[in-house]
């Protein structure tokens, strides 16, 4: 079983969760080129290794934060607020 680690309700199963997507794409500005708005809707990375990803934990306090995971063994290397990812970049 996998453990993701709520920065609001600590530990959890991943059954409480939902993947909310890539965290470190950046949604394009409104009036940017129609090029760019279909690279961020149609082009993904496959990353492998240490990747940053948007979760909501949708069965208990329903907020959104961001989990740093290894998608080649999927094992959880921490999570934090969104706010706190935003200030570090």
């Amino acid at each position: 079983m996998l453990l993701i680690p709520c920065p609001w309700c600590g530990p959890r199963s991943q059954i409480e969760f939902t993947y909310g997507g890539d965290a470190t794409v950046r949604r394009p500005a409104l009036d940017a080129p129609a090029d760019e708005w279909a690279r961020y809707v149609y082009v993904r990375d496959n990353p492998m290794g240490p990747h940053d990803e948007w979760w909501t934990h949708s069965s208990g306090c329903r907020q959104w934060f961001v989990v740093r995971r290894d998608t080649r063994t999927h094992e959880i290397l921490g999570s934090a607020e969104p706010r706190a990812t935003r200030d570090e970049a």
